[in-house]
């Protein structure tokens, strides 16, 4: 009860700002397609993935691998300031981990930041600039001056939104009731499997009537067909994070967790299928790595002279910008990609569909 009453100004605020922007008259459209993957917590609900999933999907497709595809974020704590283009030889410090890590992951992608989603469009678009046909918008959800023309939201299965509470008290940055202004809700990090009722309980709690898994929609409390979509992560074979890298660590009976993400637990009982864990270092999301940092994880290392030292691909990013990085934990530092995958084909072409659809709406 003290939390709703030392979070009523909060709540009003956010009341009032959604429905200033509920009749979109004070919003703008980009000149060219715009999908937007957001969430309505802070951070851990992987939009990292499904953003990398929609530029496989384009660039595999007949209508989009051949035009310009952009993706827009802010770059959370990044350094530089305005509008950057992000190269592959730049540095988490100065452009963020996350556009770095998809800038180097597709080279024919266009990806910049800039905490002005609408100057950013615009300046993506220039005939002189990149031209980009398409922009992804990097957790813009909140952003409200800009309308994308497809806004996909994510909610962790493990902590859904409906049980969350506003921050401080909860990770909401924003009311579950924003939830209705999605096109598309993707519950992610799900088990492999979940069964029709499951997927029901899941919809009636979001405020989706009408749920159907076969087609995979329903309708929101204001009446707007929605797609419901359930979602896991898959994770793919490790990858040296420095070219020194050795191998024959990869067999490894025992491995070193390092994260700076919301929440590793996913990966640590991944990673336990295989290895015996015995010892994790689990810092703040988006943690900037000090040499500090780098000793206690090398001393670690040294105390267990065979283990692999595993990273996310987040991390590594952040890794690489420190300079006194030892020969020998660069032997043995693997980052670990992932994916997002759906937990059914019909889900995975509902998605696909529901993508292409939009983008071609506004052609």
């Amino acid at each position: 009860m003290i939390d709703r009453i030392l979070l009523f100004p909060y709540t009003l605020t956010l009341a009032l700002r959604n429905a200033w922007y509920r009749n979109g008259r004070h919003s703008v459209r980009a000149d060219v397609p715009t999908i937007c993957v957001g969430n309505l917590t802070a951070g851990g609900t992987g939009k990292t993935p499904l953003t990398e999933r929609i530029l496989r999907i384009l660039l595999d497709s007949d209508e989009w691998a051949y035009r310009n595809l952009a993706v827009l974020s802010r770059g959370y704590r990044r350094k530089s300031r305005g509008f950057q283009i992000v190269p592959r030889d730049g540095t988490a410090r100065l452009y963020g981990d996350e556009p770095l890590q998809m800038a180097q992951k597709f080279p024919s992608v266009t990806v910049a930041v800039d905490k002005d989603r609408v100057e950013g469009c615009s300046l993506l678009t220039r005939p002189e600039g990149p031209a980009a046909d398409v922009i992804i918008l990097d957790d813009a959800y909140q952003y409200r001056r800009l309308k994308a023309d497809l806004d996909i939201v994510l909610t962790d299965y493990s902590r859904p939104v409906h049980k969350d509470k506003l921050l401080p008290f909860g990770r909401l940055r924003d009311l579950p009731a924003r939830l209705a202004d999605a096109d598309m809700i993707v519950v992610s990090k799900c088990p492999t499997y979940l069964d029709e009722w499951e997927k029901g309980r899941w919809a009636a709690a979001l405020g989706i009537s009408g749920y159907s898994t076969s087609s995979c929609q329903g309708r929101s409390r204001t009446g707007k067909t929605q797609v419901l979509l359930f979602s896991t992560l898959a994770y793919s074979p490790l990858e040296p994070v420095f070219p020194e890298g050795d191998a024959r660590y990869v067999y490894a009976q025992r491995a070193i967790l390092c994260t700076g993400i919301a929440n590793d637990r996913p990966l640590r009982s991944y990673l336990s299928d295989t290895h015996k864990v015995v010892k994790a270092f689990h810092f703040p999301d988006h943690h900037r790595y000090t040499n500090g940092d780098i000793r206690s994880i090398n001393g670690a290392s040294r105390s267990w002279p065979t283990a692999l030292v595993v990273t996310t691909e987040k991390d590594a990013r952040r890794i690489l910008d420190v300079k006194k990085v030892p020969s020998g934990l660069k032997e043995r530092l693997f980052q670990i990609p992932v994916e997002t995958t759906f937990l059914t084909e019909t889900e995975d072409a509902a998605f696909t569909a529901t993508l292409l659809s939009a983008l071609r709406k506004k052609q």
